[in-house]
């Protein structure tokens, strides 16, 4: 027999040990995004985290391993920001990691102890409606905005992105998470086995109907582009230098649209006339508008503002679009009377920058009136800004980004691998230029076109982009799959505390 002090220093060592179980368990999931990209983790990264769950000896300790592995998800999916904001890393992802303390109580409601078959099948949906339920509140732009959505790990998987193109990131997610849940189900609950095989098999069969079954966009013939990504040396004004003469390659080769990446321009050309000539020039030259991108302020506006500007053979086209959802801390400080500490521990925005007010479909003259539909750096994490794009009529989605910051880490190839579930979902080819790489394209199915441009190079390249017609259904329908998952765990809420009523009035007799 222990004696007392022996049994206490027991339960706190075994309470230290499973914390950090949760934490290691909610960060084995970052591995299946790029740059690992073992996207085929995605499929058990979860089982390990459920199981520690479900054997929770309390509800306080559920909600304590779901608070701690949210936690070190967090962290894995982030990481590569701590050399920016240091401690305050911490402080964020131990935030944001709370939203999985409800989730780690419904886990242990459904799957711990002994569950019954019912239960067992419940589950299969419950902790998957939950886990959406988590991503949707988190893809709040304050939070930290959609980045690492578990979907999204699987941006070069065809079968799955066909499935995007049905219900958009968040059906993949759904998906992942039921099979995750069958797995854990088979391993550690006897009763759930057959609820868990027939909940694998419909999750196989909708991927094989999806493959076989699902509408696919019709080609619509192709229209010639350029990226351009000059590489981060040189400063404003020798990037500026390096992207004209890159540009100025492209003459002679029958490019309708050139892309320049985020904040190319520091000085906006409808306000510096001679800065605009040379972007005119530039475009009769190359026989091409330019899609360029300005960090500066505009002339009759306050503040700062990040845009997309087109630009034509005669200067300015009038055509722009301000970003509208910033990234926080970076460009942004949330509530910086209360936050705005940041800025002394790490590189945080010591001015925000101001918000466009709505969306902007461009028709481009060189290409006989293409519609393109501009995202700005982090908008592309936004399933719902590329859906809007394609349903206002843009034929092809263009986003500028910069991730020069994190430039050795895996932010450049995470960032470029959301293009290819945006185009996925929406049926439109997208173009990802950057000014220090990852640059990518891909086609209205989210296949990659032509090559991408790493992190090591300066360099332009040429793509004949696939157009499509049609509208996907996730353009038609929207985010269906979260309205599924919030009304399965209302009805389940509902049904429970029916239950607890009428448990109660019994008693009461």
């Amino acid at each position: 027999m222990r004696t007392p002090g022996v049994q206490r220093t027991w339960r706190i060592g075994s309470r230290w040990r499973r914390s950090l179980a949760a934490l290691c368990c909610g960060a084995l999931p970052a591995l299946a995004f790029p740059a690992p990209s073992w996207w085929w983790l995605a499929y058990i990264a979860v089982v390990p985290w459920l199981l520690l769950i479900r054997t929770a000896p309390t509800a306080r300790r559920a909600a304590l391993e779901g608070w701690f592995g949210g936690t070190g998800f967090m962290l894995a999916v982030h990481h590569w920001l701590l050399p920016n904001l240091h401690v305050f890393i911490l402080v964020l992802a131990a935030l944001l990691g709370a939203l999985w303390a409800p989730w780690g109580l419904l886990v242990r409601a459904l799957l711990g102890g002994t569950p019954r078959a019912g239960r067992c099948a419940a589950a299969l949906v419950l902790v998957p409606s939950g886990w959406l339920l988590i991503e949707l509140v988190r893809s709040w732009e304050t939070l930290g905005g959609p980045w690492g959505l578990l979907g999204a790990s699987q941006w070069q998987v065809p079968p799955a992105l066909r499935l995007a193109s049905i219900g958009g990131v968040w059906l993949l997610s759904l998906l992942l998470v039921a099979v995750n849940t069958a797995l854990a189900q088979l391993i550690a609950v006897e009763r759930a086995r057959l609820p868990a095989v027939v909940g694998l098999l419909v999750c196989a069969l909708a991927g094989t109907a999806a493959w076989y079954g699902a509408p696919v966009p019709r080609s619509d013939g192709t229209v010639r582009v350029a990226v351009v990504q000059p590489g981060t040396d040189g400063g404003p004004d020798g990037r500026l230098a390096r992207s004209e003469s890159l540009t100025r390659a492209m003459a002679g080769r029958g490019v309708r649209l050139v892309v320049w990446g985020e904040s190319s321009l520091t000085r906006d050309p409808a306000d510096h006339p001679r800065l605009a000539a040379r972007l005119a020039a530039l475009s009769r030259e190359t026989g091409a508008d330019l899609l360029v991108n300005v960090d500066a302020r505009h002339a009759g506006q306050p503040g700062i503002y990040k845009s997309a500007v087109l630009v034509g053979p005669h200067g300015p086209t009038g055509q722009r679009y301000a970003k509208m959802r910033l990234v926080p801390f970076g460009e942004v400080i949330p509530f910086r009377p209360l936050l705005g500490w940041a800025t002394r521990v790490g590189d945080a925005a010591a001015v925000d920058r101001r918000r466009g007010t709505h969306q902007v479909v461009m028709p481009v003259a060189t290409a006989d009136g293409l519609r393109i539909g501009p995202l700005v750096c982090f908008e592309t994490a936004f399933p719902d800004m590329s859906r809007h794009l394609a349903a206002d009529g843009a034929r092809v989605l263009v986003a500028q980004s910069s991730t020069a910051t994190f430039q050795d880490s895996w932010a450049p190839a995470q960032h470029a691998s959301l293009a290819a579930l945006r185009a996925a979902e929406t049926w439109r080819p997208m173009v990802h230029a950057t000014l220090t790489g990852v640059s990518a394209v891909y086609g209205p199915r989210g296949e990659q076109v032509g090559e991408r441009l790493g992190t090591d190079r300066s360099a332009a390249a040429v793509y004949d982009l696939p157009l499509a017609e049609g509208t996907s259904p996730y353009t038609r329908l929207g985010d269906w799959p979260v309205y599924g998952a919030l009304a399965a765990l209302g009805l389940w809420g509902a049904t429970a505390a029916l239950r607890r009523v009428s448990r109660t009035g019994r008693a009461r007799r």
